[in-house]
This record gives C-alpha cells, sequence and structure tokens, in this order.
C-alpha cells in the first residue's frame, strides 16, 4: 500500500525541474559604432584614469566631505536601499517556495453528544499530536520562473540604487559649482558696487565744479543702484543653493552652512578617449535590463497555468483519549498521497493572463532599448558640450579683457573731459556683463567635465 502511495512522488521527482515555460528575453544591444562628438574615439580604456569618486579629480576638499554626508544621509538613497532590502526579502521568499514545507500541531478538544432516550449524554476527550508536509512539484517551472523573475527584479532594485546614488551625486558637485560660481559673481558685483560708488563720487565732485551736468550724477547714481539690487538678487540665490545642497545631504538648512569662497575648482584633466564598453558599466541600463529579464520570467509563471498542478502531501501523528499514553501503536496515524488539479473552463483568464505577461515582457524590450538609445544621447551630448564650453571659454576670456581695456581708456577720456558718463556707464556694463558672462562659462565647462567624468566613472557596485 505504502508503494502504491508512493508511486506518483517517483514520477514526480523524475520530473521535476522540466522548465517547460520559460522565456529568454532578446540579445542585448550592442555597442555604438562610434560617439560622433569624440574625435578621437577608440574601443579602448580612455589615458586619463578616472575613479569611481569622480568627484575627486576637482580636488575640493569641501566638495569631498559633502558627497560622504551624501551617501549617509540622503533620504532619497535611504528610500531606495529599502527598496533593496525589500526585493531581497521577495527574493527569500520565492525561493522557500521551492521546499517543502512542514509544521507540528498539538491539540486536545472535549465534547459531548446529545442526550439519549435514557437522557445521558456521552463525553468524550480526544488529544492529537500531528506532523503535516506539502510540498507542489514544480514540474513546468512555474516556481522557478518565480525564482528567476524574484532575482532579476533585485538586481533593478541594486541598479536603481546605484543609478540613483550616481544621479545624486552628479547633481550634488552639480549644485556646489553652481554655488561656488554665485558667489564669484556676488564677489564681483561687490568689486563692481565698490568701483560705481568711486565713480559717483567722481561725478558729484566734478558736477560740484561745474564740469559736468547734473545728468551725469543721476546717471552714475542709476548704474550704482543698478548693480546693488543684481547684488541683493545674487545673495539670495547663493543661499537658495545652499539650502538645496543641505537637503541633498540630508540637513536642515537652518543647521547647515558653507564657508564662502569666491574661488572656482580647477577643471580637471579630461580623457580624450571615450571607450565603447562605457554604456555596459551604467546601472539605468543595467536596471532595464534586469526588468526586461523579469517581464520574460513572468510569461513562463503566465503560461506553467495552462498545466496541471500536482501537489504531494503527508501527516503522520497520534491520537487519543489521553495524553499519557498518547504515543503508542494503536493511537497512531499517517497519510501520504498526491493531488493533481487542472482547471478545464476558466472564462479565457490563463490565456488573457499569458496575453498581458507577453505585452509587458514587450514593454519592458522597448524600455530597455529607449534606456540604451538615452544613454548614446547623453554620452554624444557630454562629449559636445565639454568640447564646445572650451571654445566659449576662451572666447568669453577674450571678451572680458577686450572690455577691461575698453574701461580703461574711457575711464581716462571722462577725466580729461572728452566724453560723458554715459560712455563710462555703458564700459561699465560691459565689463560687468562680460565678467559675469566669464564666470558662467567656467562653471558650464566644469558641470560639462562632470557629466562626462561621472559616465566614465560612475560604475555598478561589484556584486
Amino acid at each position: 500500500m505504502l508503494k502504491t502511495a508512493l508511486a506518483p512522488l517517483t514520477v514526480a521527482l523524475l520530473l521535476a525541474g522540466c522548465a517547460v515555460t520559460s522565456q529568454h528575453p532578446p540579445a542585448e544591444a550592442p555597442p555604438p559604432e562610434h560617439f560622433t562628438g569624440s574625435t578621437e574615439w577608440r574601443r579602448v580604456a580612455p589615458e586619463v584614469a578616472v575613479p569611481e569618486a569622480w568627484w575627486t579629480m576637482f580636488k575640493d576638499p569641501v566638495l569631498d566631505s559633502l558627497q560622504a554626508d551624501l551617501v549617509v544621509g540622503n533620504q532619497n538613497l535611504a528610500a531606495a536601499l529599502a527598496q533593496v532590502a525589500s526585493a531581497r526579502a521577495v527574493l527569500a521568499a520565492s525561493r522557500s517556495a521551492i521546499f517543502p514545507t512542514l509544521s507540528v500541531g498539538a491539540g486536545s478538544t472535549r465534547s459531548a453528544t446529545a442526550e439519549n432516550g435514557n437522557g445521558q449524554r456521552t463525553v468524550s476527550t480526544n488529544n492529537s499530536l500531528t506532523a503535516n508536509a506539502a510540498w507542489e512539484i514544480d514540474l513546468w517551472g512555474r516556481l522557478a520562473e518565480g525564482v528567476k523573475a524574484a532575482g532579476a527584479n533585485y538586481q533593478a532594485s541594486q541598479a536603481d540604487l546605484a543609478a540613483l546614488r550616481l544621479s545624486a551625486q552628479a547633481t550634488l558637485t552639480q549644485s556646489y559649482f553652481a554655488l561656488r560660481t554665485a558667489e564669484a559673481q556676488q564677489a564681483l558685483l561687490e568689486r563692481t558696487v565698490t568701483a560705481n560708488q568711486r565713480a559717483l563720487e567722481l561725478t558729484e565732485a566734478r558736477y560740484a565744479g561745474g564740469v559736468v551736468a547734473q545728468t551725469d550724477v543721476l546717471q552714475a547714481r542709476t548704474q550704482l543702484r543698478s548693480v546693488q539690487s543684481q547684488l541683493s538678487d545674487m545673495r539670495t540665490e547663493r543661499a537658495q543653493l545652499e539650502h538645496a545642497i543641505a537637503t541633498q545631504v540630508g540637513k536642515l538648512p537652518g543647521q547647515f552652512q558653507l564657508l564662502p569662497s569666491s574661488h572656482l575648482p580647477e577643471l580637471p584633466p579630461v580623457p580624450d578617449l571615450v571607450p565603447s564598453t562605457m554604456l555596459a558599466q551604467r546601472p539605468d541600463i543595467a536596471a532595464a535590463r534586469a526588468r526586461q529579464t523579469a517581464a520574460y520570467a513572468q510569461i513562463g509563471i503566465a503560461d506553467a497555468a495552462f498545466f496541471p498542478a500536482i501537489d504531494l502531501s503527508a501527516s503522520a501523528g497520534y491520537r487519543g483519549s489521553s495524553w499519557s499514553n498518547l504515543i503508542s501503536a494503536p493511537n497512531l496515524l499517517w497519510s501520504i498521497g498526491a493531488a493533481v488539479a487542472q482547471p478545464i473552463f476558466d472564462g479565457g483568464q490563463r490565456k488573457l493572463a499569458s496575453a498581458q505577461a507577453r505585452a509587458s515582457a514587450d514593454a519592458a524590450t522597448a524600455n530597455y532599448r529607449q534606456a540604451v538609445l538615452t544613454a548614446f544621447q547623453e554620452v554624444e551630448d557630454n562629449l559636445v558640450q565639454f568640447a564646445e564650453s572650451g571654445a566659449a571659454l576662451a572666447l568669453q576670456r577674450d571678451a572680458f579683457e577686450a572690455a577691461q581695456r575698453n574701461l580703461d581708456i574711457v575711464l581716462a577720456q571722462y577725466r580729461a573731459g572728452t566724453v560723458s558718463f554715459l560712455n563710462v556707464s555703458a564700459a561699465q556694463s560691459s565689463l560687468l556683463s562680460a565678467e559675469a558672462n566669464l564666470l558662467s562659462a567656467r562653471n558650464r565647462q566644469l558641470v560639462a567635465a562632470n557629466l562626462l567624468l561621472k559616465n566614465l566613472g560612475g560604475r555598478l557596485p561589484a556584486q
């Protein structure tokens, strides 16, 4: 009898692991043949080694300290880390579903029957001690595909965390550059206010001596007040950038302060060669690829519903009226068996579930390909932006030097009385605009270098 009961188990064990419903996603997208923004593109590593902590190449201790605070205090990263822990738990749960379950129990009941014709009722006690085992045989790979899907989702959550960390680190670096640029702009405006104050005093003295008209005094005062207003706006912008950095590193703005500095970090050496393999290490692409794998695993799970489910069960224990002699041969009971369930009619739900899983897989594939295309675009944009920012900076530096020489000439002419203050005002405005544009050009070059170095240095964490 036991041999007959174990026959289904023997067959199931022989067939277990036959995942006939497994589906595989398309091959990964190949790297680009070339980057048009790189004039010296090669399929080799760059000559300049870019560390994973690429921001250290700017050699700014304050920035390095902020990056350390970011990893610890940023709440978006904390939320993503919790998502990784949740995905890890789901993966562990899916793996445990493959194994049999075992439970034990003990119970005691006391019952009475209805009164018989003699007005008597029978009272009995029933004690039990049992162990139960159950196992779903994964003949068609439903549970195995569930493990594959959970594993892919876990990998996607890890890649999401890495991508979010890279984005937060790049954003913090960019915010820091903007802060230092605002401080440099503020220092420029403060110098300009001082210079315009002296120009106003000179004009008032010349007006008191009857050399110039009152309009020159009014023009000088207008110029001074305009720059003072710009200085007030720049102080506000600098404060807001400091508040933004505080939020990024997980601190209250009111309890966070950066010592001012009017100096921008120096541009580090940036590789001239862009390797084609750099896209393979991008976390956002890895996350999209993992989600594609998970989506195809869901197809296998949905298709497994078309096949019968086979469950094995076994139980053993003792049942009797007294605890003292409960564990004895007369009280022993056991059972073992197998059950097969095959849905006959479900209104097309299994077909719809399979169609939905395939549609989701198509969407995941499209999302993966779009992530690759977006990565190509970002690399091209970064290459062009960095190349053009250097050229723009050189032109803006030349414009600043010309504006400085022009102001010196116009001031000498004004002191000699050959031009009006309107010429001085125009020259001052041109110089202020040229120097402000020069600082903005330096900031854009730093931002372009930051993004390019992020793409070269940012990578998936070691598994």
